[in-house]
């Protein structure tokens, strides 16, 4: 019941930014922050990235996870980068921008220990080339992390990797780890590609990409999270969720039949924002 309501409350608070103005009130700060984040996401230094933004909302995405200049954020493995184009702009020079991937030594077998072994390095050598001005960067692999940085970050984001932290074995470490590092009231953001609610166990448990729901709401609050608030800012009823090739049959893997993926277009996804307890 109380997910029930919480969800139906989220989805009027949080559905669109204008909804979302009429019941926070836009306040001169925020009007700010919009301007700049609107900035951010039509910043040239993006290039291609834009023609995701259909699918992955960046503006609603992080206006909902209450995301500011000036902040400390961790990006949790950043890939290529994606996120991270829009974020250090936008951050500002007196924020900072941290990119965190999963502890090698975390995970089950040597597949996943040697990509996540390689992903700082990636990093380091990839940012440099996108030329970005705005917050201080840096990279940690969790289990690096200086003891400095804990309890200091505002925000923790995980977009669409929770299904590799579950099937890799590192989702108890790095849940663990992220915790530590947020400050008191810091939050923790989540995207991730979303199964049906009767989808099975076996289809659930990360090979195919998708989670349900109600699962990462269990998994995320038994590390130490409460969940205050969900919307379908990145939903897409047209996904089935049930792809025999899982969620990279879809954009902008289309390990499938292309033609019938592009008329689905990319995943759909809950989106999801807790708070540190």
């Amino acid at each position: 019941m109380r997910i029930a309501l919480l969800a139906a409350a989220a989805g009027l608070a949080f559905a669109s930014p204008a909804m979302a103005d009429d019941h926070m009130g836009v306040t001169a700060e925020r009007h700010d922050h919009h301007g700049a984040l609107k900035a951010a996401v039509a910043s040239d230094a993006r290039g291609e990235d834009a023609a995701r933004d259909q699918w992955r909302h960046p503006f609603e995405t992080l206006d909902f996870f209450q995301v500011k200049p000036g902040m400390t954020v961790v990006d949790y493995m950043p890939a290529g980068g994606w996120y991270t184009r829009i974020l250090v702009p936008y951050l500002g020079s007196e924020g900072r921008y941290i990119g965190l991937t999963p502890d090698p030594a975390a995970a089950d077998g040597e597949r996943f220990a040697n990509y996540f072994g390689g992903l700082p390095g990636n990093f380091t050598e990839n940012s440099p080339k996108w030329n970005l001005t705005g917050a201080p960067t840096s990279v940690y692999g969790s289990q690096d992390v200086p003891e400095a940085m804990q309890g200091s970050v505002d925000r923790a984001l995980i977009f669409r990797e929770m299904h590799n932290l579950l099937r890799s074995g590192v989702l108890y470490t790095e849940l663990t780890r992220i915790r530590s590092m947020l400050k008191d009231d810091g939050m923790l953001g989540i995207v991730q590609h979303r199964a049906k609610e009767d989808a099975p166990g076996d289809y659930t448990n990360g090979s195919k990409g998708y989670l349900r729901q109600e699962d990462v709401i269990a998994l995320v609050e038994a590390h130490g999270f409460e969940l205050v608030g969900m919307s379908d800012i990145n939903a897409n009823p047209a996904d089935p969720a049930n792809w025999k090739g899982g969620v990279w049959t879809l954009p902008p893997s289309n390990s499938g039949d292309v033609a019938e993926a592009a008329a689905v277009g990319e995943s759909d996804r809950m989106t999801l924002l807790f708070k540190k307890r």
